[in-house]
């Protein structure tokens, strides 16, 4: 696929996320980015609006670029946005959005090309409260195993922009050593949540069912209290011939 038909397809996905029935994000909140395959990468431009996003509310950065900027321990407001306008293969693309760091870094993970960023009222409900990620650190339903993976990342709350970029770019590597793959999902707590997917497919399902389990969840509070699955019960769903047959057709978008 080339870089222009990559982009394309991000429109898709990111109107789909922005839309504001979906209640994922309003306003320039979210952000979203591909991986082209050839050291580069299309990401939000800062001050887009993902429902209403067309081929100028993005740019094109170089992944080289943004990991030199990581590499350093620390740097002023300034030199961010200076060095974030360095990334910029075509300097009439614009300032790319601030967690461009943040998007460099999880297409660089394994088997990971697309990356979608937003703000669910469902899911910040729990994120923003004193239970924070916790809830969603076990299993209610089969679908949600399938789709949103075995466990999130979780991130506490941390500025966004470079010092949130790092954090998560070491919590990667820890998370990887420990479960083997990469997460389909983080929960960065008092902010908001990232589908990592194979496909832009895989990160409009990871989105709408973290949403509806999200949902799920909320009721169970007014009804004594979520019933989770018991954990080898997870594990067994999670390594079901059937379900990793299915995930591989959901993420392809295969009716």
């Amino acid at each position: 696929m080339d870089v222009y038909a990559i982009l394309k397809e991000l429109i898709t996905i990111s109107r789909e996320l922005g839309r504001e029935d979906r209640q994922l994000a309003i306003l320039g909140e979210g952000n979203s980015s591909a991986d082209c395959g050839d050291g580069t990468f299309w990401v939000k431009a800062s001050g887009s609006q993902l429902g209403t996003i067309d081929e100028s509310g993005f740019s094109r950065c170089s992944h080289e670029a943004v990991t030199a900027l990581l590499n350093k321990d620390s740097l002023t407001q300034q030199q961010i946005a200076e060095g974030l306008l360095g990334t910029l293969l075509d300097k009439s693309h614009r300032k790319p959005s601030v967690e461009t760091f943040l998007h460099s870094i999880c297409l660089s993970q394994p088997d990971i090309k697309w990356v979608g960023h937003t703000h669910p009222v469902s899911v910040n409900q729990f994120l923003c409260s004193q239970l924070g990620a916790k809830p969603f650190m076990r299993h209610l339903f089969p679908d949600e195993i399938v789709v949103c993976g075995i466990e999130p990342l979780v991130i506490p709350y941390i500025d966004p922009g470079l010092k949130l970029s790092q954090a998560i770019r070491d919590e990667l590597m820890r998370y990887q050593d420990r479960i083997g793959t990469s997460p389909k999902m983080i929960l960065m707590e008092n902010h908001g949540l990232i589908a990592l997917g194979k496909t832009s497919k895989d990160v409009l399902n990871i989105q709408f069912m973290a949403d509806k389990f999200a949902r799920i969840l909320w009721g169970t509070y007014a009804l004594g209290g979520p019933n989770y699955l018991p954990q080898e019960q997870v594990d067994y769903l999670d390594n079901r011939l059937d379900e990793i047959y299915r995930r591989r057709l959901l993420a392809q978008g295969t009716p």
